[in-house]
């Protein structure tokens, strides 16, 4: 059946007007905007102008929500920040060792895989007037300073020396935040076959490196010995 729409005098049909959006979706629209710009082109490289552009808007608006350009940059990074955070955060403080080491590697992968612009934009570092404290470097340190406490508590329970936990933690952190920027442009493969492959290396070692690594789940209990393997050259 047709549906007879309203018309005019003229006999022209009668467009609904567009519905407004309330304060809190329009900062929100602006902040999703400007993060897809500020990932493209940089910090520099973006303007007040093209940022209203594409949000339909004009200038005035994006200043009286954010005051000017390095107000809504900060309102992206910090999002960012407090999104890749609270994922990294999650996945080291629950479960046991193993599995916590290989949901790190996932969380970074899944964050990229989701937020790619975020990532770009946390990973390129802008220099701006925001809190220097807000950077992918910083957030790398927080991981590594978890993982440290993590390796720590495990060396002791191997009869390891835990002052080479920083050491270990440094080296673990950075083999999966240069192997996730690397995945970022190949996609391939999957990313839960590269945090199976990521953990391990990071948890067998060269030596006793695993054919076909799986993720594990978190009611994995790992072995409360290690494994000795013969030399093949001895």
């Amino acid at each position: 059946m047709a549906i007879s729409r309203p018309t005019d005098s003229t006999g022209e049909v009668q467009r609904a007007p567009r519905a407004r959006m309330t304060g809190a979706q329009r900062r929100l629209q602006l902040i999703e905007v400007a993060r897809g710009l500020f990932a493209e082109r940089g910090f520099e490289g973006t303007s007040i102008e093209e940022i209203a552009q594409r949000a339909g808007v004009s200038k005035p608006i994006v200043y009286e929500h954010f005051g000017g350009k390095e107000g809504l940059y900060a309102v992206v990074v910090d999002r960012e920040m407090e999104t890749l955070l609270e994922m990294v955060t999650s996945s080291l403080s629950k479960n046991r060792s193993l599995y916590r080491i290989q949901q790190v590697a996932l969380a970074l992968l899944t964050y990229m895989e989701e937020r790619t612009d975020g990532f770009r934009i946390l990973v390129r570092g802008d220099r701006t007037s925001t809190d220097e404290t807000t950077t992918y470097s910083s957030l790398l340190n927080d991981a590594i300073s978890q993982v440290e406490h993590i390796l720590g508590e495990d060396f002791e329970r191997r009869g390891f020396d835990p002052v080479l936990a920083p050491l270990y933690a440094q080296a673990l952190v950075g083999m999966v935040s240069v192997t996730a920027q690397w995945w970022l442009d190949v996609r391939e493969p999957s990313k839960e076959v590269v945090a199976a492959h990521l953990v391990n290396l990071c948890w067998n070692g060269l030596t006793r490196l695993d054919p076909d690594p799986r993720l594990v789940g978190p009611d994995y209990i790992e072995p409360t010995s290690r494994t000795v393997v013969d030399d093949p050259d001895s």
